[in-house]
Protein backbone atom coordinates (compact mmCIF):
# COMPACT_ATOMS: atom_id res chain seq x y z
CA UNK A 1 0.00 0.00 0.00
CA UNK A 2 1.05 3.60 -0.54
CA UNK A 3 -0.55 6.98 -0.31
CA UNK A 4 -3.66 8.04 -2.20
CA UNK A 5 -1.91 10.25 -4.79
CA UNK A 6 0.49 7.56 -5.99
CA UNK A 7 -0.23 6.16 -9.44
CA UNK A 8 2.73 3.77 -9.45
CA UNK A 9 2.33 1.71 -6.30
CA UNK A 10 4.82 -0.98 -5.27
CA UNK A 11 2.21 -3.61 -6.05
CA UNK A 12 1.68 -2.34 -9.61
CA UNK A 13 5.42 -1.98 -10.13
CA UNK A 14 6.06 -5.53 -8.99
CA UNK A 15 3.33 -6.93 -11.23
CA UNK A 16 4.78 -5.16 -14.27
CA UNK A 17 8.29 -6.24 -13.34
CA UNK A 18 7.22 -9.86 -12.98
CA UNK A 19 5.49 -9.71 -16.37
CA UNK A 20 8.88 -9.17 -18.03
CA UNK A 21 9.87 -12.74 -17.19
CA UNK A 22 13.47 -13.93 -17.08
CA UNK A 23 15.82 -11.25 -18.38
CA UNK A 24 19.57 -10.70 -18.09
CA UNK A 25 19.52 -6.89 -18.06
CA UNK A 26 16.94 -4.38 -16.84
CA UNK A 27 17.22 -0.73 -17.89
CA UNK A 28 15.22 1.78 -15.87
CA UNK A 29 14.86 5.32 -17.29
CA UNK A 30 13.90 7.63 -14.44
CA UNK A 31 12.57 11.21 -14.39
CA UNK A 32 10.84 12.03 -11.10
CA UNK A 33 10.60 14.62 -8.34
CA UNK A 34 9.69 11.94 -5.81
CA UNK A 35 6.66 10.60 -3.98
CA UNK A 36 5.82 8.47 -0.96
CA UNK A 37 8.91 7.38 0.97
CA UNK A 38 7.62 3.86 1.68
CA UNK A 39 6.61 3.31 -1.94
CA UNK A 40 10.09 4.39 -3.00
CA UNK A 41 11.72 2.14 -0.41
CA UNK A 42 9.70 -0.83 -1.63
CA UNK A 43 10.58 -0.21 -5.29
CA UNK A 44 14.23 0.21 -4.30
CA UNK A 45 14.14 -3.20 -2.61
CA UNK A 46 12.47 -4.84 -5.61
CA UNK A 47 15.17 -3.56 -7.93
CA UNK A 48 17.97 -4.54 -5.54
CA UNK A 49 16.86 -8.16 -5.32
CA UNK A 50 16.05 -8.55 -9.03
CA UNK A 51 18.39 -11.18 -10.53
CA UNK A 52 19.07 -9.15 -13.70
CA UNK A 53 21.75 -6.50 -14.06
CA UNK A 54 19.84 -3.30 -13.19
CA UNK A 55 21.04 -0.23 -15.09
CA UNK A 56 19.38 3.07 -14.14
CA UNK A 57 19.47 6.14 -16.38
CA UNK A 58 18.38 9.43 -14.79
CA UNK A 59 16.82 11.02 -17.86
CA UNK A 60 16.28 14.38 -16.19
CA UNK A 61 15.72 14.47 -12.44
CA UNK A 62 15.89 12.01 -9.55
CA UNK A 63 14.79 14.05 -6.54
CA UNK A 64 13.67 13.16 -3.05
CA UNK A 65 12.72 9.47 -2.75
CA UNK A 66 13.31 9.02 -6.51
CA UNK A 67 17.03 9.39 -5.73
CA UNK A 68 16.74 6.34 -3.50
CA UNK A 69 15.11 4.42 -6.36
CA UNK A 70 17.97 5.53 -8.62
CA UNK A 71 20.71 4.20 -6.34
CA UNK A 72 19.12 0.74 -6.47
CA UNK A 73 20.80 0.35 -9.85
CA UNK A 74 23.91 -1.77 -10.22
CA UNK A 75 25.03 1.00 -12.55
CA UNK A 76 23.59 4.54 -12.54
CA UNK A 77 24.12 6.83 -15.53
CA UNK A 78 23.20 10.51 -15.79
CA UNK A 79 23.38 12.93 -18.73
CA UNK A 80 25.73 15.80 -17.91
CA UNK A 81 22.89 18.25 -17.20
CA UNK A 82 20.66 15.82 -15.27
CA UNK A 83 20.32 16.36 -11.52
CA UNK A 84 19.77 14.43 -8.31
CA UNK A 85 18.50 15.74 -4.96
CA UNK A 86 18.53 14.17 -1.50
CA UNK A 87 16.88 15.45 1.68
CA UNK A 88 15.39 14.34 4.98
CA UNK A 89 11.94 12.71 4.93
CA UNK A 90 8.98 15.05 5.22
CA UNK A 91 5.48 14.57 6.57
CA UNK A 92 2.41 16.44 7.81
CA UNK A 93 0.67 15.90 11.11
CA UNK A 94 -2.06 16.96 13.47
CA UNK A 95 -2.34 16.48 17.20
CA UNK A 96 -0.84 17.51 20.53
CA UNK A 97 2.79 17.77 21.64
CA UNK A 98 2.96 14.05 22.41
CA UNK A 99 1.84 13.19 18.88
CA UNK A 100 4.38 15.54 17.32
CA UNK A 101 7.26 14.17 19.42
CA UNK A 102 6.28 10.69 18.28
CA UNK A 103 6.10 11.92 14.68
CA UNK A 104 9.60 13.42 14.91
CA UNK A 105 10.97 10.15 16.30
CA UNK A 106 9.33 8.24 13.47
CA UNK A 107 10.92 10.55 10.88
CA UNK A 108 14.33 9.87 12.46
CA UNK A 109 13.77 6.13 12.09
CA UNK A 110 12.72 6.56 8.46
CA UNK A 111 15.84 8.63 7.81
CA UNK A 112 18.02 5.84 9.18
CA UNK A 113 16.52 3.40 6.68
CA UNK A 114 17.24 5.88 3.87
CA UNK A 115 20.83 6.37 5.04
CA UNK A 116 21.37 2.60 4.95
CA UNK A 117 20.15 2.44 1.34
CA UNK A 118 22.32 5.38 0.25
CA UNK A 119 25.36 3.92 2.04
CA UNK A 120 24.97 0.66 0.16
CA UNK A 121 25.58 2.53 -3.11
CA UNK A 122 27.86 5.41 -2.13
CA UNK A 123 29.94 3.79 0.67
CA UNK A 124 29.87 7.20 2.37
CA UNK A 125 30.18 7.62 6.13
CA UNK A 126 26.91 8.07 8.00
CA UNK A 127 27.84 11.54 9.19
CA UNK A 128 28.65 12.76 5.69
CA UNK A 129 25.34 11.44 4.37
CA UNK A 130 23.44 13.10 7.20
CA UNK A 131 25.02 16.43 6.25
CA UNK A 132 23.81 16.02 2.66
CA UNK A 133 20.29 15.14 3.80
CA UNK A 134 20.15 17.99 6.33
CA UNK A 135 21.29 20.49 3.72
CA UNK A 136 18.75 19.34 1.08
CA UNK A 137 21.51 18.78 -1.45
CA UNK A 138 21.07 19.20 -5.22
CA UNK A 139 23.77 17.45 -7.27
CA UNK A 140 24.81 17.76 -10.87
CA UNK A 141 25.67 14.55 -12.71
CA UNK A 142 29.37 15.17 -12.13
CA UNK A 143 28.82 15.77 -8.41
CA UNK A 144 26.61 12.67 -8.11
CA UNK A 145 29.39 10.56 -9.61
CA UNK A 146 32.01 12.15 -7.35
CA UNK A 147 29.90 11.37 -4.27
CA UNK A 148 29.06 7.83 -5.38
CA UNK A 149 25.34 8.25 -6.09
CA UNK A 150 25.95 7.62 -9.80
CA UNK A 151 28.61 5.78 -11.78
CA UNK A 152 28.83 7.52 -15.14
CA UNK A 153 28.16 10.84 -16.84
CA UNK A 154 26.54 10.26 -20.23
CA UNK A 155 28.14 12.88 -22.43
CA UNK A 156 26.13 12.15 -25.58
CA UNK A 157 22.69 12.84 -24.05
CA UNK A 158 21.17 16.04 -22.72
CA UNK A 159 18.14 17.13 -20.72
CA UNK A 160 15.49 19.74 -21.55
CA UNK A 161 15.12 21.96 -18.48
CA UNK A 162 13.57 25.39 -18.20
CA UNK A 163 12.29 27.63 -15.41
CA UNK A 164 8.55 28.32 -15.68
CA UNK A 165 8.83 30.83 -12.85
CA UNK A 166 10.57 31.24 -9.49
CA UNK A 167 8.75 28.21 -8.04
CA UNK A 168 8.31 25.84 -11.00
CA UNK A 169 10.69 23.93 -13.22
CA UNK A 170 9.99 21.97 -16.39
CA UNK A 171 12.27 18.93 -16.77
CA UNK A 172 11.79 16.77 -19.87
CA UNK A 173 8.08 17.57 -19.86
CA UNK A 174 7.61 17.09 -16.09
CA UNK A 175 6.57 20.09 -13.96
CA UNK A 176 8.49 20.23 -10.66
CA UNK A 177 7.07 22.37 -7.84
CA UNK A 178 9.94 23.95 -5.88
CA UNK A 179 7.87 25.83 -3.29
CA UNK A 180 8.59 23.41 -0.45
CA UNK A 181 12.37 23.32 -0.91
CA UNK A 182 14.84 25.47 1.00
CA UNK A 183 17.39 25.19 -1.79
CA UNK A 184 16.89 25.51 -5.53
CA UNK A 185 18.84 23.82 -8.35
CA UNK A 186 20.80 26.89 -9.47
CA UNK A 187 22.07 25.15 -12.60
CA UNK A 188 18.47 25.01 -13.83
CA UNK A 189 16.72 27.97 -12.16
CA UNK A 190 18.00 31.50 -12.62
CA UNK A 191 15.78 34.14 -11.06
CA UNK A 192 12.62 32.79 -12.66
CA UNK A 193 13.95 33.21 -16.18
CA UNK A 194 14.23 30.46 -18.74
CA UNK A 195 17.31 28.38 -18.06
CA UNK A 196 19.73 27.15 -20.69
CA UNK A 197 17.80 24.57 -22.69
CA UNK A 198 19.35 21.56 -24.32
CA UNK A 199 17.59 19.28 -26.84
CA UNK A 200 15.27 16.82 -25.17
CA UNK A 201 16.33 13.22 -24.83
CA UNK A 202 14.64 11.15 -27.50
CA UNK A 203 14.45 7.40 -27.08
CA UNK A 204 13.19 5.16 -29.82
CA UNK A 205 11.28 1.91 -29.32
CA UNK A 206 13.49 -1.08 -28.74
CA UNK A 207 13.37 -4.67 -29.93
CA UNK A 208 12.17 -7.67 -27.99
CA UNK A 209 8.84 -9.30 -27.23
CA UNK A 210 5.79 -6.99 -27.11
CA UNK A 211 4.23 -5.65 -23.91
CA UNK A 212 7.62 -5.60 -22.22
CA UNK A 213 7.80 -1.95 -21.24
CA UNK A 214 6.42 0.36 -18.58
CA UNK A 215 5.61 3.79 -19.98
CA UNK A 216 4.07 7.08 -18.99
CA UNK A 217 3.17 6.14 -15.44
CA UNK A 218 3.61 8.35 -12.41
CA UNK A 219 4.43 8.23 -8.73
CA UNK A 220 2.08 11.11 -8.17
CA UNK A 221 -0.83 12.59 -10.09
CA UNK A 222 0.10 15.62 -12.14
CA UNK A 223 3.74 15.64 -11.04
CA UNK A 224 5.18 13.13 -13.43
CA UNK A 225 7.35 10.16 -12.70
CA UNK A 226 8.06 8.47 -16.01
CA UNK A 227 9.44 4.96 -16.00
CA UNK A 228 10.79 3.35 -19.13
CA UNK A 229 11.90 -0.19 -18.40
CA UNK A 230 13.93 -1.83 -21.14
CA UNK A 231 14.54 -5.55 -20.71
CA UNK A 232 17.33 -7.48 -22.42
CA UNK A 233 16.47 -11.11 -22.97
CA UNK A 234 19.11 -13.84 -22.59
Amino acid sequence: MSWLLDEVTPRHFWQDLEALGEISELKVFLNSDGGDVFAGQAIHSMLRRHPAQVNVVVDGLAASIASLVAVAGDRVTMPRNAMMMVHNPWTMGIGDAIEFRHLANTLDVVRESMIAAYQSKTKMERGALMQLLNAETWMTAVQAVELGFADEVEEAKSVMASALGPDELLVNGMVVNLRGYRNRPTDWVGGGKRADVEPAVSRQPWGGPPEATLRGQRFRKGRGCTWHIKPSWP
